[in-house]
């Protein structure tokens, strides 16, 4: 039995297998957990997701098709260090091994087009890669979250690396092999990124800047884990008709031209557009660069860190100091 991923299989033995995707309640997700049913019944899947209702809703839809299938459900909101260090915890308690880590959360908030930029696009020769990889056509609004990081920089990438950080021990034990599989995207450029401002703050483009981000740091990852017997692969499922797609534009418009995309879809591979297909599923890698930025995300990691014991032991303070006064007063 295989798993199957464009360019990559992966064998299957006669072991229960088990299998966490993140962001899972919908899009791609959702469908590859769907294929991960239909390869083996000798699974068990874990939905880890922010929405628990979405969650349990996606888990009782797969339970219809494959029923007996062992599928639970976990709390996971990427775009929080403490729900990542949570979820870690759990995950641990709940399973003593982790074959397949799909990181697959993602956001791309408040998109806009540019109408100009498509239109002029859509007559010229830069139309299929215009399409393809939304170059020149998609900004968006990030904002900053209660730990002080960039919204998608934390959600699409560093949530991602910390969870791979606090399982490490889980991914990385003698005599077998783990596979960490990333959703990366046509619209991860290396123009969009800068080791400089690898958190994306003074730029407009933080999705696109984020998915490059994802495609350096599994370079990084193979370089550092392989050894550990870590496998760290990055796919592309092209432009999906997902959640995230329809929140670039209204529905009608997508409806309008759909058949255009159908069309170029002949010229490019990269047009999967279903979820299921996308499941199936580019890079423009500086390997140096890779490393440069593994050793930024390990100081930020150890800053975050800081940060969260720090933060806790204030509040300890602030309680023992409450309670003194109590104390006191009566």
């Amino acid at each position: 039995m295989l798993f199957c991923f464009r360019g990559c299989e992966f064998p299957m033995s006669k072991m229960e297998k088990v299998v966490l995707v993140t962001g899972a309640n919908s899009g791609i997700g959702l469908a590859l957990c769907e294929r991960v049913l239909l390869h083996s019944s000798r699974i068990r899947l874990c939905l880890a997701c922010r929405n628990m209702r979405r969650a349990e809703a996606a888990r009782a839809g797969l339970l219809v098709a494959h029923p007996g299938a062992d599928i639970s459900i976990l709390r996971l909101d990427v775009s929080s260090v403490k729900s990542v260090l949570e979820a870690a915890k759990e995950i641990k308690k709940r399973y003593q091994r982790l074959d397949y880590l799909y990181l697959n959360a993602g956001i791309m908030p408040n998109p806009q087009i540019s109408f100009k930029a498509f239109f002029n696009g859509l007559f010229s020769r830069k139309a299929i890669s215009m399409f393809a990889t939304g170059e020149g056509l998609l900004t968006q609004q990030d904002c900053v979250t209660s730990d002080g990081l960039q919204e998608v920089f934390v959600t699409n990438l560093f949530g991602h690396f910390l969870l791979i950080r606090e399982l490490e021990p889980m991914l990385c034990q003698p005599g077998r092999t783990s596979q960490l599989i990333w959703t990366s995207s046509s619209n991860a450029r290396r123009s969009a990124f800068s080791l400089e401002d690898y958190q994306h703050s003074q730029g407009v483009e933080p999705y696109s800047s984020s998915k490059y981000a994802s495609d350096l740091l599994s370079v990084a990852l193979n370089r550092h884990y392989n050894k550990q017997g870590l496998y760290s692969t990055v796919i592309c499922p092209g432009l999906v008709m997902t959640n995230l797609t329809y929140g670039i534009l209204p529905s009608f418009f997508w409806t309008l031209i759909l058949p255009i995309m159908w069309l170029i879809r002949i010229f490019t591979n990269t047009f999967t557009l279903t979820p299921y297909n996308g499941a199936e599923a580019l890079m423009d890698i500086d390997e140096e660069m890779a490393e440069a930025f593994y050793v930024e995300l390990l100081r930020l990691e150890n800053q975050v860190l800081r940060n969260i014991t720090q933060e806790k032991r204030n509040s300890s303070i602030r309680l023992q100091k409450a309670q003194r006064n109590q104390d006191f007063i009566a």
